[in-house]
């Protein structure tokens, strides 16, 4: 029996539509429009004679074929890329010394390093997991090349998309009903904390800080044990741990703007040249808005 030949760039729509979560989304990043995009995904189905992608309530879902897909696309389009950097890449070397919260280096810092891995594998990352606070000043100072941020003011790097934040507590403890409410909250300069008493003060709503930790695992222990409750940002909020919001006495937040911020003494080097440019173009194609709702 003869089968279909499946094409790179059907296979670079498929991964674009994934990881981006719609086709609004993923067209940029592959440099089509959002109709081409659904036609190539239309090909690479009917190849494989399967249904890859079902539409959700906010993205597109895989299938189960579609996730028995996605391993074996992303490492067929990272050889791919090997090759054609091997052929006609340049080839980079060095270290980047790059620092993230722990928030934002599972959903955000790591698609991107993927990609940047196997393109430049001679390329030494020193990842460092810190909260913002600690990362500004230290890029700052020379001592990281990159880093990933929530900003502390409009200036401060590249924004990549604004980050939402929620309020989050324990179902089982409810610990939102009691006066004053009890919170925990993360260091004195942290904006999470900043934005947390700003919205209970708007409220006129009574509080006790009742937890400090610079510690993402510490801020969701103390809500586990039903402690607290904290503010969050929602890429980190567990599936376990109830979103509150005004319908339990708690008011908006407002998001974190999210940057790429760069250390002036790593202007010289291409490495991070390269890592900077696709950390730019990954996350703010992967997380535009999406706009059209009934799209093919």
């Amino acid at each position: 029996m003869t089968f279909q030949d499946l094409q790179i760039d059907w296979l670079k729509c498929f991964v674009a539509v994934v990881d981006a979560g719609s086709l609004s989304g993923a067209a940029p990043a592959v440099n089509r429009s959002q109709s081409a995009v659904s036609m190539q995904l239309k090909k690479l189905e009917a190849a494989l004679g399967c249904q890859l992608l079902v539409r959700g309530p906010r993205q597109r879902q895989l299938t189960p074929e579609g996730q028995r897909l996605l391993g074996y696309a992303r490492r067929m389009l990272d050889l791919h890329a090997e090759t054609q950097a091997a052929f006609h890449g340049e080839e980079l070397t060095g270290r980047i010394r790059l620092g993230v919260p722990d928030d934002y280096a599972a959903k955000y810092l790591t698609p991107a390093l993927k990609r940047f891995a196997p393109l430049h594998g001679a390329v030494e990352i020193e990842l460092n997991c810190e909260q913002s606070t600690s990362l500004i000043p230290r890029v700052e100072r020379g001592d990281l090349d990159l880093a990933l941020i929530s900003r502390d003011h409009p200036q401060r790097g590249t924004l990549l998309f604004h980050e939402p934040m929620v309020w989050v507590g324990s179902a089982q403890f409810q610990v939102w009903r009691r006066d004053p409410l009890p919170i925990a909250v993360y260091e004195d300069t942290s904006l999470a904390r900043r934005g947390a008493i700003n919205s209970l003060a708007l409220q006129g709503r009574r509080y006790k800080v009742v937890y400090n930790s610079s510690s993402l695992a510490g801020q969701i222990a103390a809500v586990d044990s039903g402690l607290a409750v904290a503010v969050l940002t929602q890429c980190s909020a567990p599936a376990h741990l109830e979103i509150l919001s005004s319908e339990h006495g708690l008011g908006p937040l407002e998001p974190m703007e999210v940057s790429v911020y760069r250390s002036r003494a790593s202007q010289s080097s291409k490495s991070v040249d390269r890592l900077h440019s696709l950390l730019i173009k990954t996350l703010r194609h992967s997380l535009r808005p999406e706009r059209d709702h009934s799209e093919a």
